[in-house]
């Protein structure tokens, strides 16, 4: 973990504003910012990331609950969504810098998660 950007890292540059085309930012808080990322899956999907560099949300369990926390303030009013994180590159993990994402649902919207299809009668 780091209190400055650490090179080569994209959320970094994002947050530190070093990147030609400034984020989307939907929230701020003083710890945390969440934005739109790149290629959102669906409409409204958002990353909480924290301000500092931390590689992953096992790195810094206060860290993480922070974010956690900021996640469930930016989620407040979402409707149905998915809160996801990842540790590691076989868990899908692309940017080491932790970030949440926060992926509203709608009813056969179409994005399959591994532990259930989308179809069927679960509720």
């Amino acid at each position: 973990m780091s209190d400055s950007p650490t090179p080569d890292c994209v959320f970094c540059a994002i947050i530190h504003g070093y990147v030609p085309k400034p984020a989307r930012y939907s929230h701020r808080w003083l710890g945390a910012v969440a934005f739109e990322p790149l290629n959102p899956v669906t409409p409204g999907h958002m990353l909480v990331v924290p301000r500092v560099h931390v590689e992953d949300f096992t790195e810094w369990p206060e860290m993480t609950g922070m974010v956690m926390q900021c996640a469930a303030e930016a989620a407040a009013d979402m409707g149905p969504v998915n809160l996801i994180t990842s540790k590691g590159r076989e868990a899908t993990q692309s940017v080491f810098h932790l970030h949440v994402h926060l992926i509203p649902r709608a009813k056969d919207d179409g994005l399959a998660l591994p532990w259930y299809s989308g179809k069927g009668g679960h509720r």
